[in-house]
């Protein structure tokens, strides 16, 4: 079996260090699995997740110019579908789509960026950005202590 980047294969851990786990795989060869490739969640210890001798599925990443094999357990596993939380964050909108005024203008109802010319855009984007600037270098002077000078 010819290893190639994309095919899962089952290995036997052959090392543990702090950065990653080495993993024998068949016809002798063997590649390392870095730490954030063994968990969907963080590793702080990878102890806590493979042990020396465990039988794991990897997939095979990469393959560098000089041989190594880049390995992960966690892309070898089914990926489940992400569950959307309750107080979790909504999904970022672009700036013209906002529908909060900024400071000191009337809010105006937003329009379908799909129907929104390339130069309305720009426009819309523009005046953000000035007004963000602004809002940014404000703050910034208060916080230097700079004043005008008469």
């Amino acid at each position: 079996m010819d290893l190639a980047v994309g095919t899962i294969v089952e290995g036997k851990v052959t090392g543990i260090t702090k950065f990653g786990a080495f993993v024998a795989l068949p016809e002798g060869k063997s590649g390392m699995v870095h730490i954030s490739e063994v968990a969907s969640s963080f590793v702080s210890d990878i102890k806590d997740f493979l042990q020396e001798g465990q039988t794991v599925k990897v997939k095979v990443i990469s393959i560098d110019q000089a041989g190594r094999i880049n390995l992960s357990i966690k892309k070898a596993q089914p990926q489940e579908p992400r569950q959307e939380r309750a107080g979790g964050f909504a999904p970022r909108q672009p700036r013209f789509q906002r529908t909060s005024a900024p400071r000191g203008r009337a809010a105006q109802p937003p329009k379908d960026p799909a129907t929104m010319s390339f130069e309305d855009k720009l426009k819309a984007f523009m005046s953000d950005s000035e007004s963000r600037q602004a809002d940014v270098r404000h703050a910034t002077d208060r916080k230097n202590g700079s004043r005008r000078r008469r």
